[in-house]
């Protein structure tokens, strides 16, 4: 068993990425909460062990992971056995790879687009930069699209798709320029069941943060597909 603790499920992209990483492949997980720009988040974080940022994973045994990349590598060592990530070398090197691209880069998009499960904007205009941001995913995921024949990256679920779930849910609900592919593939990941719930809980529990909002942009209800 392990604890999860996690940010506002509306806002905290890599919250959903940590919970993601146990809940697409049945691995049983307590999730505590955690409010990001609230007075005593830092002193929760702590307590449960962790630096500075959410999610911070916990083990029946005192294991502490810190960090979403530190979760998907523990659960890619301790549950294969699920088909968590590719077997095949060249398939999960490439696994490897795209879940590096997606913690250390795009951030262009992840500054620009803030993730957010309550609300779509419309009339975004994406930068440059988010549009070579844009242009890179629909290379790299395309390929992998193409390669595994979707709907997910290689084809079931696996630890990359936690962690483009976040990116999914920015390309809809600012009506991002991609191609048919990644429009496919945002709508798998938006059906998703374990997404769905998790919006849910973040739409009935979750109070609004003014830095999310894009005002004067025309706020839209989220779709549920693009």
């Amino acid at each position: 068993m392990y604890r999860l603790l996690i940010g506002q499920r509306s806002y905290s992209s890599w919250s959903l990425r940590g919970y993601l990483s146990f809940a697409l492949f049945n691995i049983p997980v307590t999730i505590q909460d955690a409010v990001i720009y609230g007075p005593d988040f830092a002193e929760q974080v702590a307590e449960f062990g962790g630096g500075s940022t959410v999610p911070v994973a916990a083990t029946d045994d005192g294991v502490i992971l810190r960090d979403s990349l530190s979760i998907a590598w523990h659960i890619a060592d301790q549950y294969a056995h699920k088909g968590v990530m590719p077997t095949h070398p060249q398939k999960r090197a490439e696994a490897q790879n795209l879940i590096a691209d997606m913690h250390a880069g795009y951030s262009a998009l992840r500054g620009d687009c803030p993730m957010n499960l309550r609300n779509a904007w419309d009339g975004f205009h994406p930068s440059a930069a988010v549009l070579q941001d844009l242009a890179q995913l629909d290379a790299r995921l395309g390929a992998a699209l193409a390669a595994s024949d979707g709907p997910f990256l290689f084809g079931t679920p696996t630890l990359v798709d936690a962690f483009y779930a976040p990116v999914a849910i920015r390309i809809a609900g600012y009506g991002l320029p991609v191609g048919d592919l990644l429009r496919a593939y945002v709508n798998a990941i938006l059906a998703l069941p374990a997404l769905q719930s998790w919006r849910a809980e973040g739409l009935a529990h979750d109070a609004e943060v003014a830095f999310y909002d894009k005002a004067p942009l025309h706020r839209l209800p989220f779709p549920n597909r693009i």
